[in-house]
This record gives structure tokens, C-alpha cells and sequence, in this order.
């Protein structure tokens, strides 16, 4: 079963929740475009939360989500939240969503957590979750080790419920090597920040469409929290304090807000421009309809080649 069966939208696509990125009205228009829009909680608090739930409600009659991040200090009180406000479908990260599965269940929640390895995969499918994402490390943000070619047909093997491929996915014969190595649908972020509708900084933007293939860099990982970002000054320097021997404390004073100087200020210097390793596969802004329109006329394209070549 592709994911869109699973989640009532036309594509099998989920946009990825992107902290202080993924907006209710950035979600709606993704779920309007026949995606599943997701709202990043990652960077709100329960209030925020809570509004950015009512306005994607407003501004969209299609499916959407939320993304919670579990070491997010207010994760217990979002889990509630999404149960109280009878949000349709949650994606999690940055840990084990067990603690609250079974709530979620109850309430008709369908749960799918995003997971960088197969132990992890195989933990949350015992939990009784509707499906898995599984997210290589050419991913934008917050990643493991693997990539996703070698991760995503190890879990199908693993588990017996669907799974979404995520991490360097930005173009329609990716999607096609996705679906090939078992997923059932797949999760995109890079290539939707240069959208119309991203609410990120227009420097941040023109960031991406001036990236090439080896401009993204990994900070944290001697620290054991990875993450990937574009490169500049701030990145540069993390990976010096890091190599120096800085302590975790120091390395987030140093980089505190530094993801909000991206994404509301522009600052391409200090900020935290997060994005995948496709940054160098994105080359124009255009509406969030016309870029799942153009991946998936591409996909079935690729597919009909190959399959008149065999």
C-alpha cells in the first residue's frame, strides 16, 4: 500500500517538519498541493503550536500533521494537544515515540516516526506505529550515519508495515530509486524551501540555488549530534571548536538561535541554513504545486523509460 492510500492524500509524499520552518500555513499549502503538510513543532511551544493547528485548519480541508520532536521540553503537552485538537496524523523524531503511541492510537491518531536506523525501525513497529520513515544522512538537519540507498531496503526487510524513504530526495528519479528499494512513499524538504510558500528569509533561498554539490557540511558529529547545513562562517567555525575540543555546553551558546538567524533574519553568515545534499539539484522558486506536480511527471516518465528499455 503506497502512503497515500494509508493517509487519504493524492501524492505519496509528506513534507518534511522543519523547525521554525514548517508553518500551519506552509503545511496547508503542501496539503493542498496533494502532499501531506506537516507542522514542525520542533521549535514552538504549546501555544504556538495550538494556533499554527487552527490556521493550517483554516487555510486547508486536506490531511495534515505534526511533527514533534520528543526531546522537545514541552513533547508530553503536544502529545496531548494533537489528541485534543483531533490532528488526523503525527510524525516524530529524536527519539522513541512509545510513551504516547498507545494515546494516540485510541484517539485515531496514525503515528510514523522518523528513524536513522533499523534496531530503532524495529523498536517503534513493535510500539504498533502505522508506518516508518527512514531517514539517510543526506538529509538536511538533524541526521544518523547511514545513507538512505543502504537504510531503506534494510528496515522494509525488517519490518512489515510501510515505509517512507527520506534524505536526498529531490527529483522524480530519486522518488523512482525510492520506490525501487521497497518504500512506499518518500519525505522531501530541501527541495520545497526555495517554494513560494517557505516562509524562510529570501536570503536563505537564494542560499540554496547557489549551492553545488559539496556545499553542504556535517556539524556535531564528534559530539554525537549531527547535523547538516549549508556551509559558511558559522559552520566553519563549529567544526573548528569542535575539532579544539569545545564542550557541548559551549558549542550551543555558540550556535544558540542560530537556525531563526537563518530562517527570519537571512543572516547566511551566523545562521544555521539547513538543507540536504540536493541543495545542488534545486535551481528556481516556484509554487509548492508546481514542484510535486514536476517530481512526480518526472517520476512516471522515468518509470515508463526504463520500462520500455527492459
Amino acid at each position: 500500500m503506497n502512503i497515500n492510500e494509508l493517509l487519504h492524500i493524492k501524492y505519496p509524499l509528506i513534507q518534511g517538519g522543519m523547525a521554525n520552518i514548517a508553518t500551519g500555513a506552509f503545511a496547508a499549502s503542501v496539503s493542498n498541493a496533494g502532499g501531506l503538510g506537516l507542522i514542525g513543532a520542533g521549535g514552538m511551544d504549546v501555544a504556538t503550536l495550538k494556533e499554527n493547528i487552527q490556521e493550517c485548519r483554516r487555510l486547508t480541508d486536506k490531511p495534515f500533521g505534526v511533527n514533534i520532536m520528543l526531546l522537545n521540553p514541552f513533547a508530553s503537552e503536544m502529545a496531548q494537544v494533537v489528541i485534543d485538537m483531533e490532528v488526523p496524523i503525527v510524525t516524530t523524531g529524536a527519539g522513541n515515540p512509545g510513551p504516547y503511541v498507545k494515546a494516540w492510537k485510541e484517539a485515531g491518531i496514525l503515528v510514523l516516526p522518523v528513524v536513522p536506523t533499523v534496531a530503532l525501525a524495529k523498536r517503534v513497529a513493535r510500539n504498533g506505529v502505522d508506518g516508518i520513515i527512514v531517514e539517510g544522512c543526506e538529509a538536511g538537519g538533524h541526521i544518523g550515519e547511514l545513507t538512505t540507498m543502504a537504510l531503506v531496503p534494510q528496515v522494509v526487510n525488517a519490518v512489515d508495515i510501510p515505509v517512507i524513504a527520506a534524505g536526498g530526495i529531490a527529483s522524480g528519479k530519486q522518488m523512482l530509486a525510492a520506490f525501487a528499494l521497497g518504500a512506499s512513499g518518500v519525505q522531501v524538504g530541501t527541495c520545497l524551501l526555495t517554494s513560494d510558500e517557505c516562509p524562510i528569509h529570501e536570503n536563505y533561498k537564494q542560499a540554496i540555488l547557489k549551492a553545488k554539490d559539496s556545499d553542504t557540511i556535517v556539524t556535531g558529529r564528534i559530539g554525537g549530534t549531527p547535523v547538516r547545513i549549508l556551509k559558511n562562517k558559522m559552520s566553519k567555525e563549529y567544526v573548528r571548536k569542535e575539532k579544539e575540543g569545545a564542550t557541548l555546553e559551549e558549542l550551543e551558546i555558540y550556535t544558540l538561535g542560530s537556525l531563526k538567524k537563518a530562517v527570519v533574519e537571512g543572516d547566511i553568515i551566523n545562521g544555521s541554513l539547513m538543507a540536504g545534499q540536493v541543495a545542488g539539484l534545486i535551481t528556481e522558486c516556484k509554487p509548492v504545486k508546481e514542484i510535486i506536480e514536476q517530481l512526480f511527471k518526472e517520476y512516471k516518465e522515468t518509470y515508463q523509460l526504463l520500462a520500455s528499455e527492459v
